[in-house]
């Protein structure tokens, strides 16, 4: 899990600040709450293998709307990322 940010960030613990690498991916919008993503990612996770896309690297969550936004879970949107190789130009 990680939060998006600029500037510096002061290590707490085992949290830390770190680069993520730019990477080619499809997305898909989860909307709900994280705890209900698992028919989302089924999504995902099926259209890669459908399409032969699949590479090796972690799977990225962004929360766009969350707990700090709304307390309605229903508004709650979070996109899935899945590393995928680049199809054309």
């Amino acid at each position: 899990m990680f939060v998006p940010c600029d500037g510096p960030v002061r290590p707490i613990g085992r949290v830390g600040p770190s680069v993520i690498p730019a990477a080619r991916l499809a997305v898909l919008v989860h909307r709900g709450p994280p705890i209900e993503a698992d028919r989302s990612y089924g999504a995902l996770a099926s259209y890669v293998a459908r399409h032969s896309l699949a590479v090796a690297g972690p799977v990225r969550e962004y929360y766009l709307t969350g707990r700090r936004d709304t307390e309605d879970g229903s508004r709650w949107r979070t996109e899935i990322c899945w590393p995928v190789f680049r199809t054309g130009a």
